[in-house]
């Protein structure tokens, strides 16, 4: 099978090229390199994968030195010519999307790069799927499109119509468009309601990256709204697992929805943050400097998958518990922050 993978040099973009290369996926992962956050934790994903700085050049393939069947190209999602050529030139079987503008308080400050990378670039992908014939079209969705819904745990079945959040409701538009190309092209696509996920080579700007710097550098952390919030936090492995058990399962007609399909990946698990921090704190033997904090804008309360219709689908369970993952995560981090 031949797979583009957007977003390659994102956090699960790339842990989702390493495993389909792993297994012996034709991969071709795809991404633009923004300065959102730090590039040089991109390079370093990519060099991972056997993907070298120096050899990138703009819109050009770069083979890999680590995976005979893995390539990668620096593209923007939003140059739908290019997108296009691509495409034509790779025939590709499946897309998995991952790229994507993230970030919740970010959105706030920064709206129009939300609208460019979810909106545009969405849209880019589902037309050059439609007019390749893909086979199916994974894409990343979040849990943030539940808002502050107040019925746990969250269900594909709730209503999302109250996004809190620019970038929730880009995520929430994302579904919407899927549904409509799914409904007149016949494009089956899944969309992927991510619940907060962490481990290795993860974002610096989420919560535990945050938290972990601060923990080894001796700096404040903000816990906000007073530390009464819990996160339905997830580990990279269940959630690459996920995506890849579900672009294997696609889907099929069905009389109320044909070829579409959303679906929750997370832990089934909540977790306050205290809770959370006070992990990381035995993983790394040093105390948190805490400051309480009220709630931001664009924050929710709680984060709580139900997982049932995945396990359904894909016979998909979390494996990871909290306390492996964070002895995972902050093993990683003290490595390669050299700490």
């Amino acid at each position: 099978m031949k797979v583009l993978v957007t977003g390659a040099a994102g956090f699960i973009g790339f842990h989702v090229s390493k495993a389909l290369a792993e297994r012996g996926d034709i991969v071709v992962g795809l991404d633009n390199i923004n300065d959102y956050y730090d590039i040089n934790l991109k390079y370093a994903r990519l060099h991972e994968l056997g993907i070298h700085s120096e050899k990138i050049k703009e819109d050009q393939l770069t083979q890999s030195t680590r995976f005979t069947s893995l390539q990668f190209i620096k593209l923007d999602i939003t140059f739908l010519e290019e997108l296009n050529d691509l495409f034509a030139k790779e025939k590709f079987d499946q897309v998995i999307h991952l790229a994507a503008q993230a970030g919740v308080r970010y959105s706030i400050e920064n709206p129009h790069a939300y609208v460019q990378s979810n909106l545009v670039g969405f849209v880019d992908i589902l037309e050059c799927c439609r007019h390749h014939k893909i086979e199916h079209l994974v894409y990343a969705s979040s849990s943030s499109v539940y808002g502050n819904n107040k019925k746990v745990p969250f269900s594909e079945k709730d209503r999302v119509d109250y996004p809190v959040s620019l970038y929730a409701a880009t995520k929430k538009s994302n579904e919407l468009m899927a549904h409509t190309y799914s409904h007149l092209y016949q494009l089956p696509t899944t969309g992927l309601r991510f619940f907060t996920v962490y481990g290795p080579w993860g974002r610096p700007d989420m919560a535990p990256m945050l938290f972990a710097n601060a923990i080894m550098k001796s700096k404040l952390i903000k816990v906000f709204n007073k530390g009464n919030l819990e996160r339905d936090f997830t580990y990279i492995n269940d959630i690459v697992n996920a995506v890849v058990k579900v672009a294997d399962n696609i889907p099929q007609m069905e009389a109320d929805q044909p070829f579409y399909r959303i679906l929750n990946v997370g832990n089934s698990d909540p977790v306050k943050l205290h809770d959370f921090i006070l992990k990381l704190e035995e993983a790394f033997v040093k105390k948190a400097i805490l400051e309480l904090v009220p709630m931001q804008p664009g924050d929710v309360k709680q984060t709580y998958a139900s997982t049932k219709k995945m396990m359904n689908i894909c016979d998909y369970r979390p494996e990871t518990n909290l306390t492996l993952g964070i002895e995972n995560f902050v093993n990683w981090f003290k490595n390669f922050y050299k700490c």
